[in-house]
């Protein structure tokens, strides 16, 4: 047989394969008249126009792109200046940008880590933190969600020197939040470090929008991830904590070192958003109303909502075909909600991913929430 057409069987194997399964995703351009429950703009920033003329500014002063890795001539005065606001910001020593959070967990972990190494992750942690992992070439075990009993067994089996627990802040399908003061003590027991990814916690948990280890020092949570995507609305990552954790990273992060340094009208823009997120706590106020809201009417509906009490809640409905079908509905109304199912989530757990932002208004809610009521009435006409 052909090269090629090895090749092209194997594609069309992988893609039938798929499609019997009724996995296959589409990828659609969203309409610009669509009312969006599915992105994780949570502070409304992405929208703000004084985030957008920010990143128009930097892009006329610094230029459309960086032109080189941060190691070469890449490395801008405004990225410089975003990584000592994000290093104040975290109360790190210092911070190091990566152009999207994906990187930035690929990149910490294999630089980290080795065949040496023991990694203990949360089964539900992002999938970029398991590869990560899987890259590193580590030992790794993965512990029960959000259960400290479990992690303090596989910690107290261990015989490496070196040990790293690594979690989600928030985990992103669910929505729940991670025990970081009982994941701190264990690791310190067991003298491994903890790595926080605070993707969905960063700009939107905390009294000051610090995130899910607001409060926590630095000295439990010795590495720090967030994503500038969410709730700051623009794009990239990084990670903070102390000089020689940074410097270590700097050197050996394949996914920093051998990259085009993040566009420096992105690093303008995030400067702005994080001003805002600082000095504008009424945004998360009005997110927090609106979770609020969300929840106290769907309850009254009855909807199978979690236990979350971030911008993310889920509705499990279980059946891949239920949630494909009120997706379907949703949509058909003009509005957009994620449609969870595996491999992302384990069988029998696909949900609809509905995420909440500061930006929507009551009335936002109101149709969602009504049409959410649809996709009930005609699942039970259905069945009557």
């Amino acid at each position: 047989m052909p090269v090629s057409d090895a090749w092209r069987e194997r594609l069309a194997s992988a893609r039938d394969d798929r499609l019997r399964q009724r996995r296959w995703r589409k990828r659609r351009v969203k309409p610009s008249a669509t009312l969006d429950f599915a992105g994780n703009d949570y502070l409304g920033l992405a929208q703000e126009p004084r985030v957008q003329n920010a990143q128009a500014e930097g892009a006329r002063r610094f230029g459309a792109g960086a032109g080189a890795s941060h190691l070469v001539s890449g490395h801008l005065g405004t990225h410089e200046a975003l990584e000592a606001a994000l290093a104040e910001w975290t109360g790190r020593e210092r911070a190091l940008l990566f152009s999207t959070g994906y990187m930035a967990n690929l990149g910490v972990l294999q630089s980290l880590a080795d065949a040496h190494t023991a990694i203990f992750q949360d089964r539900l942690n992002h999938a970029s933190l398991l590869d990560g992992a899987t890259l590193s070439g580590a030992r790794s075990r993965r512990y029960h969600h959000r259960d400290g009993d479990d992690l303090q067994r596989l910690l107290a089996r261990s015989t490496a020197t070196h040990k790293l627990v690594v979690s989600d802040g928030v985990f992103s399908m669910d929505g729940d939040v991670a025990d970081i003061a009982t994941l701190a003590r264990v690791s310190r027991e067991h003298s491994a470090w903890l790595m926080i990814d605070d993707a969905h916690g960063f700009g939107v948990l905390g009294e000051n929008g610090r995130g899910c280890v607001e409060g926590v020092t630095r000295e439990d949570v010795p590495i720090l991830v967030g994503t500038l995507g969410k709730a700051l609305g623009t794009a990239g990552a990084f990670v903070a904590g102390d000089a020689a954790l940074i410097e270590h990273i700097t050197q050996f992060a394949r996914s920093y070192v051998y990259t085009t340094a993040q566009p420096p009208g992105i690093a303008a823009a995030t400067l702005e958003a994080l001003s805002i997120v600082r000095q504008e706590p009424q945004r998360r106020q009005q997110l927090f109303e609106h979770i609020a809201t969300f929840r106290r009417e769907a309850q009254l509906l009855g909807l199978p909502l979690t236990h979350s009490a971030t911008p993310i809640q889920p509705l499990m409905l279980g059946s891949e075909a239920r949630v494909m079908t009120w997706a379907a509905t949703l949509e058909q109304h003009g509005i957009s909600v994620g449609a969870i199912r595996p491999p992302t989530v384990p069988e029998g757990e696909a949900r609809l991913r509905i995420t909440l932002s500061a930006r929507h208004t009551q009335a936002d809610l109101r149709r969602l929430l009504e049409g959410l009521n649809v996709c009930q009435r005609e699942e039970a006409a259905c069945h009557a």
